[in-house]
This record gives structure tokens, sequence and C-alpha cells, in this order.
């Protein structure tokens, strides 16, 4: 750490606390040069997840936007909230496994379909309702029959 006084690369750690709640270790430092003691401060550098929309734009990934939508889908279903939460879990483990910090919202959309499918077949067609936009009736109901079709 370069000391703030004389310029000098070479320091020594005196003393390091975190802070109540975690986020921040507060280190005192004294320079091997000049003597003069100074604070520095560590915390961690969160690189947020970006959803890449259909039309390209890039937006955060918004843990509370998706279970917003699962909620939606599975209102008035005999779904909990914390089989909910599970999903949106998995979705966020999903990201953090990846190399990349973006993902498409395709990516994402068909990943908690295939999840509400095995949930509940309701919430899962609800849900793609509104994800597809399917063009007309013909295209629901072939949704529809798939999976009724669908063995598991």
């Amino acid at each position: 750490m370069k000391c703030p006084y004389c310029g000098h690369l070479g320091d020594k750690v005196v003393d390091s606390r975190e802070s109540r709640e975690g986020e921040v270790i507060r280190r005192r430092r004294e320079c091997l040069e000049c003597g003069k003691r100074f604070t520095s401060y560590e915390r961690i550098d969160e690189i947020p997840y970006m959803v890449v929309k259909k039309d390209g734009t890039r937006e955060r990934f918004d843990r509370q936007k998706l279970i917003q939508g699962l909620l939606k889908a599975c209102e008035k279903r005999p779904v909990s909230v914390a089989a909910v939460e599970a999903i949106a879990d998995r979705v966020e483990a999903t990201l953090q496994d990846r190399p990349e910090k973006e993902i498409a919202t395709a990516d994402v959309g068909g990943f908690v379909m295939e999840e509400l499918r095995k949930l509940d077949k309701v919430a899962y067609v609800r849900f793609a309702s509104v994800y597809k936009h399917f063009r007309d009736i013909g295209e629901f109901v072939d949704e529809l029959k798939g999976l009724l079709n669908a063995k598991e």
C-alpha cells in the first residue's frame, strides 16, 4: 500500500478490525519509510450479474423481480413460498457458476419454466403464457398438448 505522506510502497499492518456488519475490514498501517500511520479499508468488490434482454439492453439481475414473477405464476396454487425461493436460489446459483457475468433472459426464462413444469403445471402454463408471448391461441394449445403428452 502506498503511503499517503511519502509515497513509499512498504508498510506494516499495526491493527485490523472488522466492522460490526462484517462487510469492511479497517487496517491501521505504519509506513516503513517515514513511520507515519494511516488507515485503509478493505471491502469485497461486488460485480453485478447482468441480464441481457431480447432487445440487447442489459440490466442488473434482480432476485426480487424473479420472485415476484414466480409468485404471480403460483398465485392460488398449492406452492409454498419456500419452493419459490428455492427456484430463485437455483437461478442465482446458475448465475454464480457461470464464468461470464451476463445471462440472456431466454436462458433464465427457460430454466424457470423447466423448474415450474416440475413443480406445478398450472404455474408453468401461467408463466409460459406471459414469457413466450404466444401469437395466437393455436400456439398456446400446442404448448398445452406438449405438456399433456410429456411423460413424467
